[in-house]
Parts: structure tokens; sequence; C-alpha cells
């Protein structure tokens, strides 16, 4: 029985480890099947492949690591590349919906976002975006904090549309990944920093155990791009 466990714990352990690439095969399935997609879904479509390639070179890192041969090199530089190709890639697919309502608060968005970055990167003790010790805590929740605003000015406008939410289109399934992926990972990251230095000072290794939650949301965002790809676009209404 504890050999099954540990064999259960083990097998647990890899899927999650290399959770990034694999979950990314769900949407590019998807899009495979569905080629045909509209055109402001191209931003989403141009990060995921981006992703899968980022993601590759994160796993292949990881394992040369693991297997001991040769000596470590970090991947923590390419969390921070994957992190600001993500929030760009989003940010251009907020601005590309034809949304009725805070049209001009969506383009202001990127502005302040990329002020606070060159802020933390320029001024911040140990910020560095291509640090090879560890991934930015501070960039990634800079990203889900303005992707999460980015979601519920897409939700605020929807309702504020004379015309009922529509909760069947392709917008819709992209927006509600992204919004699970920020809400949950937003406190993993917010503490991601004083994580890692615990671990330094002696710790448990926290911070492996905090990125399984941003493992397991990674596959929820997946999961709904895929869905994206999948369902019809619903009909687009502007108010009178």
């Amino acid at each position: 029985m504890n050999i099954q466990l540990t064999i259960l714990q083990s097998f647990h352990k890899i899927l999650l480890d290399y959770s990034e690439v694999w979950a990314l095969f769900i949407p590019l399935l998807a899009l495979y099947k569905n080629r045909q997609q509209p055109k402001f879904l191209q931003p989403v479509i141009l990060y995921i492949w981006i992703a899968f390639i980022i993601d590759v070179a994160i796993d292949i890192i990881m394992t040369r690591n693991d297997l001991k041969i040769l000596p470590r090199i970090s991947n923590n530089w390419l969390y921070n590349v994957h992190s600001m190709v993500r929030y760009v890639c989003f940010s251009y697919f907020f601005v590309s919906l034809d949304l009725v309502y805070y049209r001009k608060i969506l383009k202001a968005l990127p502005i302040f976002s990329v002020f606070l970055i060159v802020i933390n990167f320029a001024f911040v003790p140990g910020e560095d975006l291509l640090n090879f010790d560890k991934l930015s805590g501070n960039l990634f929740t800079i990203e889900a904090y303005f992707l999460l605003i980015g979601c519920m000015i897409y939700y605020l406008s929807r309702i504020k549309e004379d015309k009922a939410v529509l909760t069947s289109g392709k917008d819709f399934w992209v927006v509600t990944g992204i919004s699970l992926y920020v809400v949950i990972n937003f406190f993993v990251f917010l503490f991601y920093d004083a994580a890692y230095h615990l671990m330094l000072k002696g710790g448990d290794d926290l911070v492996n155990y905090m990125w399984n939650f941003h493992n397991y949301a990674f596959i929820i965002l997946c999961l709904f791009l895929a869905k994206a790809f999948y369902v019809k676009d619903a009909v687009r209404y502007r108010p009178a």
C-alpha cells in the first residue's frame, strides 16, 4: 500500500512539474480542430505558441538539472519572460474586443503597468528581469493585478450593454479562464518572495508547494482557452 502511494505521489509530482507544457496541448489540439478563429483571438493564439516554446525550454533545463550530469543552470528568468509575454498578449486581447464601455481605461492600463514594471526592476533591490536565482514575484503580482482589472472591466462593460451578458461567446470563456488564473494565483505571486527568503533561511520548500497552485490554475486556464476555440462565437450587440 505504501509503495502504491509513493508511486502515485511521484506520478502526481511529475504530472504537475511538466503541466506547463502538456496542458498547452489542450488548447493547441482544440485550435488544430477549429482553425478558423475570429481576429480578436489572435493575441491568445500567439500567446499559446510562445508559451509553449518558453515552457519547453523551461522543462528541458529542469530535466537537465534533475539528471545532475552537467552543472546546474537556472530557468527562473524564463518564467519572468513568460509573465511578460502573457501580460502583453492578454492586454492586447482585451483592447481587441468590441467593448462599448471603458475602452479608454483598457488602453491606459498597459501604460500604468509598464511604469510599475520599470520602477520595480530599476529601483527595487534584488529585482532583475533576467534573474537567474529566482523569478520575480513582484512582476507576476503586477501582471495578475492588471489582468484582473481587465477582466472586471470586461464583465462590467458587458453588463452595461442593453442586451444580456453574453456568456456563450469565445471572449467570455477566455476572460473567465484568465479570471480564474489570476484570482487563484494572486496571493501565490504576492507572497512568493517572502516564501523564497524563508526557504533560504532553512524553512521548508514552501515555494514549490505554492507553485503547485499555479500549475493547477494554469491547467484550468488552458481548459478554458480550449473551450473558447470550440464554441461558436456569439452575435455581438451594441446599445442603440
